[in-house]
């Protein structure tokens, strides 16, 4: 590729990003969406957070699934998960399964690897 190609490709995806970040801004008020749309559109920030987590926790360093209980990420996750149950304080539960997980990596069990 060119350079003139990559400056041609940053430039329209520049223009992209900008056309659709603004578009609500710009038309935001013409357009009116339905309830059950809003209601949906609540749990997408949950499901996009749960997208991005829940492959780094099951998953091993070559794509395999790590289910055992030797998985420091996944105990780790399900004690985060079980905190934020009891608290639900989303900054307390991020706080207390980073310490769950770098402790848990600290016993020879579960390996420096993890």
């Amino acid at each position: 590729m060119s350079d003139l190609e990559i400056w041609a490709v940053i430039g329209a995806l520049a223009v992209a990003t900008a056309a659709t970040r603004s578009s609500f801004w710009l038309v935001g008020h013409h357009i009116t969406i339905p309830k059950r749309v809003q209601e949906v559109l609540r749990y997408a920030p949950a499901c996009a957070l749960a997208a991005i987590i829940a492959p780094d926790v099951l998953l091993g360093s070559q794509g395999e699934l790590q289910l055992a209980v030797t998985n420091p990420k996944l105990l780790a996750g399900a004690a985060a998960v079980l905190f934020y149950a009891v608290r639900r304080n989303m900054l307390h539960t991020i706080v207390f399964g980073m310490l769950m997980f770098t402790a848990l990596r600290l016993f020879p069990v579960f390996g420096t690897a993890a």
